[in-house]
């Protein structure tokens, strides 16, 4: 489930996205402040849809799974920043020589989250092994899935668990929704997302064998119609105030 798609951004900047060019063509300086004052293009993870438009209200962001969002700056879809909940889908992009050197911005944590009533009983990671658990993980080219898959691999329960997976979601948002709607006994998320659904999830947290830690890295988009603007939302987002904002959402710093 992507949160929106590139036709229907979360948040537009109204008129400053109405760059107009007139028949006669536009000069260097017009063309240079249009690139300063438009909002940027930010594609970004799930997991950030709360946390990005508090530090930047007026950019465009379209929300949804790492590696789908890759696949879209892979296929020309407008972009100027790509944040993802994981190295791999920037470095990739960096390697294809799509995006401009990677930086880590944050660091999160996978846990287990279960329903607030959590009818399973489950009390630890353990326990989602036993038959008859309903678990949902993210697919395969989302980083929490990736994260996930690790963590069943560091404890050496890859097949008892995902014998019990019963849906694999496009993104960490789908996970939480599904385990808060009561569709599942268990999931694998963010602790950023389980903190932002607080009432309606319980978290358990994972042994540190588990190696339950993730990184967070944000590139300009090479192709971006809006250079000065992506590289003003990065450094605004490493900034202090933009740090600030993502540890008051539970996120670590990079």
């Amino acid at each position: 489930m992507r949160i929106s798609h590139l036709g229907a951004p979360v948040a537009v900047a109204g008129s400053a996205l109405a760059v107009a060019c007139g028949s006669g063509g536009t000069t260097a300086s017009t063309s240079h402040e249009a690139d300063a004052s438009s909002p940027p293009t930010v594609l970004a993870a799930a997991s950030l849809t709360k946390v990005f438009p508090q530090i930047e209200a007026s950019a465009k962001y379209t929300f949804g799974g790492s590696g789908a969002l890759e696949t879209d700056i892979e296929q020309g879809a407008p972009a100027d920043v790509f944040a993802a909940a994981s190295p791999k889908q920037p470095a990739q992009l960096y390697a294809k020589g799509l995006v401009d050197k990677p930086l880590e911005f944050a660091t999160n944590t996978l846990v287990l989250i279960v329903p607030s009533d959590n009818p399973a009983h489950i009390s630890s990671v353990s326990d989602i092994t036993k038959p008859g658990v309903k678990l949902v993980i993210c697919n395969a080219t989302v980083p929490c899935g990736d994260y996930a898959r690790t963590a069943f691999k560091n404890l050496g329960i890859t097949a008892a668990a995902m014998k019990n997976v019963v849906s694999q979601t496009t993104d960490v948002t789908q996970t939480v929704a599904e385990v808060a709607l009561g569709q599942a006994d268990a999931g694998f998320v963010y602790i950023t997302d389980a903190k932002a659904a607080a009432g309606k999830v319980k978290v358990i947290h994972l042994p540190a064998k588990a190696k339950p830690g993730a990184k967070d890295f944000i590139a300009v988009v090479k192709s971006g119609s809006h250079q000065a603007a992506a590289k003003a939302f990065v450094a605004t987002v490493l900034s202090p105030a933009g740090q600030a904002k993502l540890e008051a959402a539970g996120f670590g710093k990079p």
